[in-house]
């Protein structure tokens, strides 16, 4: 699922290691031997086996084994750069749908804006996309969003689309290496949020190479294959 916000404001609904693939497993199934194993997050060791204990992508990182869901939920951390978007709006807040357990809350003290009070809707309304940074995240499981900051702003144009969680770090690459190549590949602005959000803006063409990455991101972004078939991608689109 993906937004597309274009340029006279309007939002239109469209849709492990590295090069490692990643395994699908179910509770019960033995993902290897116990013997040297360390037991992660999904796993636990039952005799001489590591067993799965949810569905999920059985990884090894530095030798611990773990499962993580399949649809893994984002859970937001103070700093956290994401991408949220309006649901509702209040006299002096915000509250904004940033693919978390609960909806963001941006108050006006933390706005770009100088806003009166009551004028809220003038600067972002329901539907509208903006990128900011968490906060915090208070015991009451409250989610404060900060619009203060270099680059934070309400998004007026290009698309936002949605990738798995487990796929980010395949989007990016080490030390965000893939994506400086898809930048130049597609000369489009790109960001990859934290919470699985990812907007790009640029020429139509550009964004058109880009949602046939996403879509290879979010059908193949688990299997060994991947990098082969991005970098292919990226090599047809510099040669065209």
């Amino acid at each position: 699922m993906g937004w597309r916000v274009a340029r006279n404001g309007d939002k239109e609904m469209s849709g492990a290691n590295e090069g490692a693939e990643l395994r699908l497993v179910t509770p019960g199934e033995a993902i290897g031997a116990s013997s040297g194993a360390r037991a992660g997050t999904g796993t636990l060791i039952m005799g001489d086996k590591l067993i799965a204990t949810r569905v999920g992508w059985a990884k090894e990182n530095n030798g611990v084994t773990s499962v993580d869901p399949i649809h893994a939920a984002y859970m937001p951390r103070s700093g956290d750069l994401v991408i949220g978007v309006v649901e509702s709006v209040r006299n002096n807040l915000w509250f904004a749908d940033v693919n978390g357990p609960f909806n963001g809350l941006l108050p006006m003290s933390l706005a770009p804006w100088k806003v009166e009070f009551g004028a809220a809707r003038e600067q972002m309304d329901i539907g509208d996309v903006m990128l900011a940074r968490v906060q915090e995240v208070d015991e009451a499981h409250n989610i404060v969003l900060t619009m203060k900051g270099v680059g934070l702003r309400r998004l007026k144009e290009g698309i936002m689309s949605e990738i798995s969680m487990n796929h980010i770090s395949r989007l990016r690459g080490d030390a965000d290496s893939t994506l400086r190549q898809l930048k130049e590949a597609s000369d489009c602005r790109i960001i990859v949020a934290e919470n699985g959000r990812v907007w790009v803006d640029g020429e139509t063409d550009g964004i058109a190479f880009m949602r046939t990455v996403l879509d290879l991101v979010r059908n193949e972004g688990h299997m060994a294959t991947f990098n082969a078939s991005l970098e292919a991608l990226i090599e047809n689109r510099r040669n065209a």
